[in-house]
């Protein structure tokens, strides 16, 4: 049986863990600042129990702490594991992940997340880059966790979903922006209903998913906003449309904390 260590058990962790082990994975979990309380998922006192014998490890914590889970978690993975990052951080950060796993003799795959977990839990699409994503993908599959391998070093899926993200919380904020113009012209419900039909049969409901997806983790996505931008200011293109999607995400947050 597959053993996976899932580092990390907030919102999306615990999705891939519970998701994980009722499809047939044997999982243990490690966070010291949550507790499922969940017999499927044995929680782990420290690093070393919960990553001795396991064949995949996932991290899924934060862009902010990846590198130092890393740092802490690599010295007790097995070699012939994979050590794969699901956080969203920039190419630069991975790469740094990818050269503490390096040193170790670990192969680590880069794995970008391509939706929001809370949808699809374990079943979410993912892209992996790397020495270890041939391997991650092949260890993952039997457990219906579909996993698109990328040509390219460590940081590669991690600039391509920064790409997509140029997209799609530039989407977001367009949506925010439009309906609240709408809202002050007393025609919110008629722009949402326009919106839904331009963006084709599931529009209502992604209309939806922007709106509130936006707020509830305008945090993270701010943070990867910023990152995408610094992507996008380093190849030399225009980058106005993001500037201004990175205002929307920052007066987000700032109206969070300020409630």
């Amino acid at each position: 049986m597959t053993r996976i260590a899932v580092l990390g058990l907030g919102e999306a962790g615990r999705r891939y863990a519970r998701g994980l082990a009722r499809a047939g994975a044997e999982v243990r979990g490690f966070d010291p600042a949550h507790d499922l309380g969940d017999p499927e998922v044995p929680q782990s006192a420290t690093l070393a129990d919960a990553l001795a014998g396991a064949d995949v490890a996932l991290s899924l914590v934060t862009g902010h702490a990846a590198a130092s889970v890393a740092r802490d978690a690599l010295p007790h993975v097995a070699a012939g594991s994979v050590y794969a990052d699901l956080n969203t951080a920039a190419p630069e950060l991975k790469q740094q992940i990818g050269r503490l796993a390096a040193e170790r003799g670990v192969e680590m795959a880069d794995v970008a997340v391509l939706a929001p977990v809370v949808r699809a839990g374990h079943r979410t699409p993912l892209l992996a880059s790397g020495p270890g994503a041939r391997e991650f993908a092949a260890r993952m599959a039997p457990f219906e966790v579909p996993v698109e391998v990328v040509d390219g070093a460590v940081g590669e899926a991690a600039r391509l979903r920064l790409l997509r993200s140029l997209f799609m919380k530039g989407l977001a904020a367009l949506v925010l922006e439009g309906l609240g113009a709408a809202r002050a012209a007393g025609a919110e419900d008629w722009m949402r209903t326009q919106m839904a039909a331009e963006l084709g049969p599931d529009g209502a409901a992604l209309v939806d998913r922007l709106v509130e997806g936006s707020s509830q983790h305008a945090v993270r996505r701010e943070h990867e906003v910023r990152a995408a931008l610094a992507a996008l200011e380093s190849s030399g293109q225009p980058a106005d449309m993001t500037r201004a999607t990175l205002a929307w995400f920052e007066r987000l947050v700032a109206e969070r904390d300020a409630g």
